[in-house]
């Protein structure tokens, strides 16, 4: 493993030519073969080459992000892109003489037969022939996130990012939350036919691709992309309703305390963000002071998190500011070569600051700790329903440190925290079930896609009143949401990894030891079982077990009830 601080780690376009040729030559020396150690043998150089390929694409994707407006790094990812399906081509002829292998048994014996579970998902999700359109799919997404990286938004004499309009949103002044969403609707209406004509190419594109691979819709197909190896869109579908019946009742309660909080009778959208008449509650000190504070708090949580957090300061693994031209949105990626996390985020004076060092850093933690005790790099990373139980779990398990941000803040942003929890569920729920409506029927003209999202919005979250605005009154507040965008289908792992969060709180209140060491037990073992197996492993139940999500969030909801703030 290589030691280095990001600002010095040099990115080199790849050879994907020279690469392209040790693939195809790996690919028949498992063909020829004469045994399971041989095949192994050539699967774990296979596994470093890719190591070393996602190191330099991933070291372009972050540089990009952290400024669109750097010209090499734009064209570099654009040439990344075009690369990565013809990758992918070459990666997909290995897994499938893999899968084919006379030796499968030794293999899965070795490797785990989730490996080839998950190969034989990546095999029905793509064919040579949709090459062109990923090419195209990668374009597209790129293109949304540089037009919304461009956002400059006119407001109170300043020239704001979206990231920035944040705290303005949270304003104890009614009429400056209203004026920050008017004005961050502004920039999309603004380019209204842009963001509309974006996702119309991206839903008929993937909606050829899926008929190319003979799939009834590109629901079929983002199911296998996301890697559902243990369970199907019709059993979201049922977890979704578990949502509406079970939770979408509590949530209503929630703002009906937030409102009397308030002290409003016409609670309204601009209402929303605003949890306490004084305000909500802010991280104390400069962006600085809070990463020291970070810093402190994995200190002191473990000895593994002490660790980790010392390997991310030594090494400058961090770009957080919100500044100009830097992407939206929060992420962690990994630097495989390295060993090292990366976490990504747009810090804006919010409390969102500080779930970043904790969300991020849970993503971040797993990743460090996937790469010492699972082998085989495939297996290190669960699906992404198990990765965001990482990260969301770890937003509770560090409670005890919340007074080193939050000061005498800090009863306010644990009852906040607990009802966000609360309210994202249905709200993710809103955004999956809104894709899979709109990749049914791709054929829906953008003006139909926002009906259909306020329809939906009366669903999961009848509480709002969006008033006059008009971006978000028109119904198209979803094209904020950049993972519709980008990475369709994900957002549904985020509530079932809520679900799992949830479980890991109560498990704290009652044992914080405990707890913890089943926090270890579970990011441990990687991506080595399906999500539903990572869950039974350690004793926990999978969201979508019957009555899972009414038991765990009557529960939390009981802790809010108990733990009022005014």
């Amino acid at each position: 493993m290589k030691t280095m601080r990001f600002s010095e780690m040099t990115y080199q376009r790849p050879d994907y030519e020279a690469a392209f040729e040790r693939l195809d030559g790996f690919t028949a020396q498992l063909a020829s073969a004469q045994n399971a150690g041989e095949q192994l043998e050539i699967y774990r150089t296979y596994e470093e080459l890719c190591s070393h390929l996602s190191t330099q694409i991933t070291l372009c994707s972050i540089r990009n992000s952290i400024d669109t407006r750097d010209t090499y790094y734009e064209a570099e990812q654009a040439y990344n892109d075009q690369q990565a399906p013809l990758l992918e081509e070459k990666a997909q002829a290995f897994g499938k003489a893999l899968v084919e292998s006379q030796f499968r048994p030794q293999l899965e014996e070795a490797l785990g037969s989730l490996l080839f579970k998950n190969l034989e998902m990546d095999l029905r999700s793509f064919s040579p022939e949709i090459i062109p359109l990923m090419q195209e799919e990668n374009r597209l997404t790129t293109e949304y996130q540089k037009l919304y990286a461009s956002a400059r938004v006119p407001f109170q004499g300043k020239s704001l990012t979206i990231a920035q309009l944040g705290p303005y949103k949270e304003s104890t002044d009614r009429a400056t939350r209203r004026a920050a969403l008017e004005a961050e609707g502004g920039f999309f209406d603004e380019h209204r036919e842009e963001f509309d004509s974006l996702f119309s190419q991206l839903v008929k594109n993937r909606t050829e691709q899926a008929k190319k691979l003979g799939f009834e819709s590109f629901v079929e197909l983002g199911a296998l992309r996301r890697q559902r190896n243990c369970y199907s869109p019709a059993d979201i579908a049922r977890f979704r309703d578990d949502v509406v019946r079970d939770l979408v009742p509590l949530t209503m309660r929630l703002k009906e305390r937030q409102a009397c909080r308030l002290g409003i009778s016409d609670f309204q959208f601009w209402d929303n963000a605003l949890k306490f008449r004084d305000g909500s509650a802010a991280p104390q000190g400069s962006p600085e002071e809070i990463l020291a504070a970070g810093k402190k708090m994995y200190a002191e949580l473990s000895p593994e998190t002490a660790e980790f957090i010392s390997l991310m300061f030594e090494n400058g693994l961090f770009d957080v500011l919100a500044k100009e031209g830097k992407a939206p949105g929060g992420y962690c990626t990994g630097l495989e070569d390295y060993g090292y996390p990366f976490i990504f985020s747009n810090f804006n004076g919010t409390s969102g600051d500080v779930d970043v060092l904790t969300h991020e850093a849970g993503h971040a933690f797993a990743d460090y700790t996937a790469t010492k005790t699972v082998p085989v790099h495939a297996l290190r990373c669960p699906t992404m329903e198990g990765a965001e139980t990482h990260s969301m779990s770890m937003e509770f398990l560090t409670a005890p440190w919340h007074p080193l941000f939050f000061g005498p803040q800090t009863e306010k942003y644990e009852l906040s925290h607990a009802e966000d929890a609360l309210l994202f569920i249905p709200y993710g729920c809103l955004v999956d079930h809104f894709q899979e409506e709109v990749y049914r029927h791709p054929e829906m003209t953008p003006e139909e896609r926002n009906a259909l999202w306020l329809r939906l919005e009366k669903r999961y979250r009848p509480y709002l009143d969006f008033g006059e605005l008009p971006f978000y009154g028109r119904g198209a507040g979803w094209q904020r949401q950049l993972h519709i965008y980008l990475y369709p289908f994900y957002y549904i792992d985020y509530c079932l990894a809520q679900v799992m969060s949830l479980q890991f709180f109560r498990l704290s209140l009652e044992d914080r030891d405990a707890a913890w060491k089943k926090y270890m037990d579970f990011v441990r073992l990687g991506g080595t079982r399906t999500f539903i197996g990572l869950a039974h492993a350690v004793g926990l139940r999978s969201p979508l077990d019957e009555g899972c999500v009414r038991e765990v969030c009557e529960t939390a909801f009981q802790w809010t009830e108990a733990h009022l703030v005014e």
